[in-house]
């Protein structure tokens, strides 16, 4: 029970910060360029708490699953009055930033947190000469053999094992077989049967292939924090890598190299934040900076309702020098809201059956 609580914390610590960023984004440059913003909302209705101040109602709502702020006139079935302070009102261009603000935002957030990380702890490394395990997941094949913390993983199948990755490459082709390991915990020498899970994981150039895991992590030595200037370079370097690998991702989800059940919906983002908090504060801070990636690059896809979608209509209509037609525009969102509740479904299920299994 306590566990449960612990992982729904993690998650509403954690996407509360990646929403309230990218609507602050939003809310930041509307305001800049002289937009009236109504409502500042920070999850869904109904509020827990609300307050007016100056012409903005901020709220916080029950359902931490995202959050929104509401400008004058943005709506496209809202009666326009024309005032100066409403959206439609906005040049083509001072919208675009308003809406490009947004995922802007958890692009930023993604850089200064892997800096940030690189300038406190530096790059973490294993060690090069022992198998030490780190942390081990509740109720999975190594913790239901025995393995703990800080155990160190010596032979397999008889083999020596001389660190953590070579122990990897013993497991990672060997999902769904029975291995034998022995592991030393201070002077006393254990062993046990360990049948790796048949698990998908994404490698580097974004196809997914199925690897055996037992659910350890090995436990990382920090070498301490490198300089500010060096920090700020690996990590807006880090995050640009991590879009590309993004971007792979859903070329090889589309073209059918990636099989559609490795995609995972807010049950699995729920228990990584809760598994990353158990770790530490470093494995929680790099969970939210990797989330803050893929919150920027997804809401950049031109689906009607997100915001490239709303990037797209600004482009047409500077392109064809008036607005898309407010009927268009409706179809269009109500089009990407099927679609969205249906990816939402879809992915939901992934998450009960990789629950369950």
């Amino acid at each position: 029970m306590l566990a449960t609580l612990y992982t729904i914390l993690s998650f509403v610590v954690l996407l509360g910060v990646l929403v309230f960023i990218h609507e602050l984004g939003h809310f930041l440059v509307a305001k800049k360029v002289g937009i009236r913003v109504d409502r500042f909302s920070l999850g869904f209705p109904p509020n827990i708490f609300s307050f007016k101040w100056r012409e903005t109602e901020y709220s916080i709502g029950m359902i931490p699953l995202g959050g929104y702020v509401k400008m004058a006139g943005e709506s496209p079935d809202e009666e326009s009055t024309g005032a100066p302070d409403e959206y439609a009102s906005k040049k083509v261009w001072q919208r675009f930033l308003v809406i490009f603000a947004g995922p802007f935002m958890n692009y930023v957030l993604a850089i200064f947190v892997t800096a940030g990380l690189l300038f406190a702890y530096g790059i973490p490394t294993t060690s090069p000469d022992e198998a030490t395990i780190g942390r081990v997941a509740p109720e999975k094949p190594a913790a239901l053999a025995g393995l703990q913390g800080n155990d160190v993983v010596i032979a397999i199948d008889g083999a020596p094992i001389k660190n953590f990755e070579e122990m990897r490459m013993v497991v990672q082709p060997n999902g769904g077989k029975a291995l034998q390991f022995t592991w030393l915990r201070g002077t006393d020498t254990l062993s046990g049967e360990i049948v790796p899970l048949r698990s998908p994981s994404a490698g580097p150039d974004g196809v997914v292939d199925t690897v055996g895991r037992i659910g350890v992590m090995a436990k990382e030595i920090y070498p301490g924090g490198m300089g500010f200037g060096e920090s700020m370079a690996l990590g807006f370097e880090a995050t640009n890598r991590m879009i590309w690998q993004i971007l792979l991702f859903l070329k090889n989800l589309i073209t059918g190299n990636v099989a559609a059940n490795s995609v995972g919906g807010p049950i699995y983002i729920a228990q990584q934040s809760g598994a990353a908090a158990q770790q530490g504060l470093f494995a929680f801070l790099q969970l939210m900076a990797v989330l803050s990636v893929n919150l920027a690059v997804l809401n950049v896809l031109p689906i009607p309702v997100l915001d490239g979608g709303h990037m797209v209509f600004l482009a047409l209509e500077k392109l064809k020098g008036s607005p898309v037609t407010i009927k268009a525009r409706m179809i269009a969102q109500q089009a990407g809201m099927f679609f969205l509740l249906g990816y939402i479904i879809f992915v939901s299920w992934n998450d009960v059956v990789r629950w369950l299994g």
